[in-house]
């Protein structure tokens, strides 16, 4: 009998060891993606370094900008949320870590029956003399284990560790998101700033030019219509300042708010002028940033966790051998139940469980997790698709705003310039007052449009920045 039981056994544990070698789905293996040899470019650069490997607090040197990212990165809610959306996949992923083990259950009962007198029971309980009711005391621990025989709960670890590190990426797609957010918002506030100084300036100098064609119109030079035009330049300029303020207001809440804070003024120092763009900006090639850009690596987690799943639903369809036992103490007399060894007891069963007919739900789970996968390498190439137009486009804005920024520049000079020539032609009675006026608000218009230029640039350099992936170390 022994020999039978050990032939049994072996027999069990080579059909294990056999079915073991079989693994239910595909090892991932990262689809092929069109990639272009480099940005925007003739030739591959000699340099293969990304401004996205450099830390924020080195990228961006402005110290109250650095004070505003250091909050937001601990106050903001878009973040925090981000955060523990990780912390519940690092909970499952330990769930997925330990599924392979044995799960036991505890369990302790008593109960008492009183059979019929008439029944097979009763009449036992009577002619043995042992009363009118049966008991039974029971305490013990049951356990059940599935055998991974085909690598079904191996797939489920695998599932689990990527959607874990899918919310980790998606955790710092989400802070390289915030970092732009708060430089473009910084940048902006520092514009309307340098606008409303030069507002100011111009609603000064349109006092003075009223106050000369006053001037001229007191001596017979000009008449009343020159001095209602030049007080209608000069509500242009006035009429800008509570505009500008206002802007100034949103945009200083909007920063506090993304630093998780109440709406309140930000005090700064900086002047949109002191803010320079990097002399060196390298992109890198783009086969680096596919495996650097949060977002990209985070839409490959769930192609990976996908892949996973598919494993995991063909394994639902194969035999499960499941493991069962059940050890304690057992006795029908309350006073006898804890006697060692005579209460002992203890059970071991094997049994292999072959889905037949499921309503067709294994195959249906079977071809919606591959269908799923389809979608996962689709969103993973359409990723990295979206992710290349966005560095080729943070590219061609540097380069042609520099040129507008270039162009910007000569025509405040020159309106400025202008202004100066048709106040002094204006004097000498050499040129009318439609010219000072018109003068004037060329020279203001221009002043506005260079601040916005500038602060494009400033904001093309930082989606650069975020486009190759940069801001979440």
């Amino acid at each position: 009998m022994k020999t039978s039981y050990s032939s049994f056994y072996f027999l069990l544990f080579s059909l294990v060891v056999g079915l073991a070698a079989c693994r239910v789905g595909r090892n991932y293996e990262r689809p092929p993606v069109a990639l272009p040899q480099q940005f925007n470019n003739d030739t591959a650069p000699s340099d293969t370094s990304s401004i996205a490997e450099i830390e924020w607090k080195k990228f961006f040197t402005d110290a109250t900008l650095q004070q505003l990212i250091s909050q937001a990165l601990t106050g903001n809610y878009d973040l925090q949320l981000a955060v523990k959306r990780v912390e519940s996949a690092q909970a499952y992923l330990k769930q997925a870590k330990v599924a392979w083990l044995p799960a036991f259950t505890a369990t302790a009962s008593g109960s008492t029956n009183f059979p019929s007198k008439n029944s097979f029971n009763g009449l036992n309980l009577s002619v043995n003399n042992l009363g009118d009711h049966i008991e039974d005391f029971n305490i013990g621990v049951g356990m059940s284990w599935e055998i991974d025989i085909w690598g079904k709960i191996k797939r489920q670890k695998e599932a689990a560790l990527a959607t874990y590190l899918q919310s980790y990426e998606g955790q710092h797609a989400v802070q390289t998101g915030l970092v732009a957010a708060i430089a473009n918002s910084y940048f902006n506030l520092l514009m309307l700033d340098n606008q409303l100084s030069v507002a100011r300036r111009n609603l000064a100098l349109s006092d003075t030019i009223v106050k000369m064609i006053r001037l001229q119109k007191a001596a017979g030079d000009v008449t009343e219509l020159g001095v209602q035009q030049a007080i209608s330049q000069q509500q242009t300029a006035e009429l800008l300042i509570p505009q500008l303020e206002q802007g100034i207001a949103i945009q200083e809440n909007a920063l506090r708010i993304l630093t998780g804070e109440l709406p309140a003024t930000i005090a700064r120092s900086a002047k949109l002028s002191d803010l320079q763009v990097r002399d060196s900006l390298p992109a890198g090639i783009p086969a680096a940033m596919i495996s650097r850009r949060p977002d990209v690596r985070a839409s490959e987690m769930g192609l990976v966790a996908a892949n996973a799943q598919v494993g995991v639903a063909q394994g639902s369809m194969y035999p499960t051998l499941t493991i069962t036992g059940s050890g304690g103490l057992n006795a029908f007399k309350a006073s006898t139940w804890f006697n060692l060894p005579a209460s002992l007891f203890g059970t071991v069963a094997g049994s292999v469980a072959q889905p037949i007919f499921q309503r067709r739900q294994l195959k249906t789970q079977l071809e919606v997790a591959k269908i799923q996968r389809e979608q996962a390498v689709i969103q993973f190439k359409q990723s990295a698709l979206n992710a290349i137009g966005e560095v080729s486009d943070a590219l061609v804005k540097l380069d042609k705003v520099k040129v507008q920024q270039e162009i910007a520049i000569r025509q405040v000079n020159t309106s400025q310039l202008a202004v100066q020539q048709a106040q002094l032609l204006f004097r000498s009675g050499l040129a009318n007052y439609l010219e000072v006026i018109t003068a004037q608000s060329r020279s203001l218009q221009a002043e506005l449009a260079q601040a916005d230029i500038d602060r494009q640039r400033l904001s093309a350099m930082v989606d650069l920045y975020r486009s190759l992936g940069g801001g979440w170390k």
